[in-house]
């Protein structure tokens, strides 16, 4: 019988919890979402960074809400009211990411989840980690939550536009 360590790749899992966005499937590590909820109102938070759309009071707690679209340098998430908010934890920070629709958790060998392709690594995108394919249906996007907090934090210095 086979230990532990000789197992194939296909023995080890990943669970990714899937939003949409603009018709695009992204993703994150589940065990950094913390829950999903509605999107309340949001309160502008004056000379905040331009990618911190606002905060919500969420059970007593103040988050700072991100909004994927504008993040990803995209229009900010379609139909506001409808939009879902993925409360997520990166080491010990804890924000909200907005996005237009929350949808499963995926559970899949990490085979399936692959490098990103070389040209865009050459070229320096890091807002994705990782690609997921599925036969037959477009591929999801594995979001590197770091590189996305990077953009909010160097946010803070840019210009706003015109």
């Amino acid at each position: 019988m086979p230990s532990a360590d000789t197992r194939p790749n296909d023995d080890l899992r990943i669970e990714l919890a899937c939003f949409e966005l603009a018709g695009t499937l992204y993703a994150v590590e589940v065990g950094q979402v913390l829950e999903i909820v509605r999107c309340p109102p949001l309160v502008e938070l004056p000379f905040a960074p331009r990618l911190i759309e606002g905060v919500v009071d969420l059970r007593g707690v103040v988050l700072p809400i991100v909004d994927l679209g504008r993040a990803l340098g995209g229009a900010p998430a379609s139909d506001p009211e409808h939009a879902r908010i993925a409360v997520l934890r990166v080491d010990d920070l804890v924000f909200g990411l907005r996005v237009t629709a929350a949808l499963d958790v995926l559970a899949l060998p990490a085979g399936q989840v692959e490098a990103l392709p070389r040209l865009a690594v050459q070229a320096g995108y890091e807002a994705l980690r990782a690609v997921v394919r599925r036969p037959g249906l477009p591929p999801v996007l594995v979001l590197s939550l770091d590189a996305l907090l990077e953009r909010v934090y160097r946010s803070a210095g840019a210009p706003e536009a015109a």
